[in-house]
């Protein structure tokens, strides 16, 4: 059960490299920074080591994305997306010895303006440099990503089909066996439901937005079949809904090798899929009945992991705090190795496990801004 997440906001910040906090009280606002093609980065007037803002303000006729980069090799220090004209933007960063460039391209397509070089001494700075990734370096992780689902495919279908036939069979012990380990075979492909189109929310979606909520003929899938083997529904009536689902996750797998998973994508799926845990798995929001939502965050935490593992030769020399999310995974899976049922943790148990997500959440949205490909010309 998945929803889209919604990425509302102008300003992009790589890895700690700088952030959206405002200025003390009282401070007053340094000059502003021209942010648009036609003067960029002019009025850069007392560039200084050290924590400090900067004011971008766009004075052109469109809206510009614009970064702060080192002009010798095009790593970037910080990024604001979509300045819309006449908006101004505050990035705060602690900024060392080196030479800077702002880097501002417009909506037309053009090609990007490198404003002039400015030389800071001084200390070393805190906030990083990050070198982009462009769209060539994800196309092997993407490969490697799509060749995991292919793979994960054929043990879904393996699955489903075995869930099936236990319902056709009328032995609702063994379909509510089954339906387990199928249900999870499908969750460990989290990366890629946004190549999966309909077919993600015929197999697994939930009742939000049914009229009929659990009635609704619109509800089919995982959880519409588990409500009914745990709500005491008759092999007869589970029939056609088992049926339907063997056949949609057929379809799917017929389908994925015409599809094309867009490498800009994989990035945002780490993060995407434990947002998605925390919001139905560790509520247990998404529970029709089998009680296993922690084993379904399980297989997200899985399916995480197979995401950083094809995009780890681009995250691990540009994201310092890589080790550290491995760190918290390992704990995740640790608080939720034995259990199955969120009401059936303690008061405690609970707080560990929301406390370990939101840390990975925190440890894991950099991802996607750190590995957004970006041109460099």
């Amino acid at each position: 059960m998945r929803t889209p997440l919604l990425i509302v906001g102008a300003v992009l910040l790589l890895a700690a490299a700088g952030d959206a906090r405002p200025s003390p009280a009282g401070a007053s606002l340094p000059a502003a920074i021209e942010a648009s093609t036609t003067g960029c980065g002019t009025g850069w007037t007392r560039p200084h080591a050290g924590d400090q803002v900067l004011s971008l303000r766009n004075d052109g006729a469109t809206a510009a994305d614009v970064m702060l980069i080192d002009p010798a090799n095009g790593a970037v220090y910080a990024e604001v997306e979509g300045l819309g004209p006449g908006v101004t933007r505050q990035l705060r960063l602690d900024l060392g010895n080196g030479t800077y460039a702002f880097r501002c391209g417009d909506d037309g397509g053009g090609d990007p303006v490198v404003g002039r070089p400015t030389r800071i001494t001084g200390p070393a700075g805190t906030s990083p440099a990050i070198q982009p990734v462009s769209t060539n370096d994800l196309y092997a992780p993407a490969r490697s990503y799509t060749d995991y689902v292919s793979a994960g495919l054929d043990r879904l279908t393996a699955k489903t089909d075995t869930l099936r036939d236990a319902v056709d069979d009328g032995d609702l012990d063994a379909a509510r066996t089954a339906w387990l380990p199928a249900h999870v075979a499908y969750e460990r492909l989290g990366a890629a439901y946004g190549t999966f189109g309909d077919f993600d929310g015929a197999i697994n979606g939930g009742t939000a937005g049914l009229p009929g909520g659990v009635h609704d003929a619109g509800f089919t899938g995982f959880h519409r079949l588990e409500y009914g083997l745990w709500h005491g529904e008759s092999a007869s009536s589970l029939r056609k809904v088992a049926d339907r689902l063997a056949k949609d996750v057929h379809g799917l797998k017929s389908d994925f090798p015409d599809q094309r998973m867009d490498p800009a994508d994989l990035p945002l799926r780490a993060h995407e899929i434990l947002e998605n845990t925390l919001q139905f798995q560790l509520t247990g929001q998404a529970d029709q009945g089998s009680g296993t939502t922690l084993k379904t965050a399980a297989a997200n935490i899985e399916g995480t992991r197979e995401v950083l593992g094809v995009l780890r030769p681009v995250l691990r020399p540009r994201y310092q705090r890589l080790p550290e999310v491995d760190t918290w995974l390992d704990r995740m899976d640790a608080l939720l190795k034995g259990h199955s049922s969120v009401d059936k943790l303690s008061t405690a148990q609970r707080e560990r496990l929301n406390g370990a997500a939101g840390q990975l959440l925190e440890l894991l949205a950099p991802v996607a801004t750190i590995a957004e490909p970006r041109r460099t010309s």
